[in-house]
């Protein structure tokens, strides 16, 4: 199944690009690279000067799909353990 905006939140994140595009810690927005890994709370993103760890519910992501197709997406969407996304619907 091919990633889309419509289904982004049931795939896979590791391997995506990525931009902080808001965050509640401000020295976190602009962040961009690689997600890496992914935890139930927190994204990590190899990015240029290093690892950076993410907490998903304070911040808004910019995923950069396969296709180069550019989503934002809810970091608070994401909150959960990734195997048990696939039931979540982006809005």
């Amino acid at each position: 199944m091919m990633i889309t905006p419509q289904n982004v939140l049931r795939h896979e994140l590791i391997g995506l690009g990525i931009l902080v595009v808001s965050a509640s810690n401000p020295t976190q927005v602009g962040v961009s690279g690689l997600v890496i890994d992914e935890t139930r709370n927190m994204l990590v993103i190899r990015s240029n000067v290093g690892l950076k760890r993410i907490a998903k519910n304070s911040a808004i992501f910019r995923f950069t799909l396969p296709d180069g197709t550019l989503v934002d997406v809810q970091g608070s969407a994401l909150v959960n353990a990734p195997e048990k996304r696939i039931t979540v619907q982006i809005k």
